[in-house]
């Protein structure tokens, strides 16, 4: 197994933790903060961007898949024409009167 090096020796000055609210920041490490900041909202804008346009293009495929199916479905439907006709003969052998 690998021996741990002790936390005084580990700590180098490029690694250094810095409290802003003890020590004032100097404008280059503040310029650093920012760019690093940047950057990684850059990276996760990315991901986010391209899981988001996976569910759009999932959710939009659903509903186009129902849409049609729907839309399939009602074409085969054929009791309203069924019906209709029905009625329409009933019309017809219904005896005639002065109101019709």
């Amino acid at each position: 197994m690998s021996e741990k090096v002790p936390q005084e020796d580990s700590r180098a000055s490029f690694a250094k933790r810095i409290d802003p609210k003890k020590e004032p920041l100097t404008p280059e490490q503040v310029a650093f903060i920012r760019r690093v900041e940047l950057e990684q909202w850059k990276k996760n804008c990315q991901k986010l961007r391209g899981r988001n346009i996976f569910t759009g293009l999932a959710i939009g495929g659903l509903v186009l898949g129902i849409y049609g199916y729907t839309f399939y479905s009602v074409s085969q439907e054929k009791f309203l024409d069924e019906l209709e006709e029905e009625a329409k003969e009933a019309r017809m052998r219904a005896p005639k009167t002065s109101a019709n």
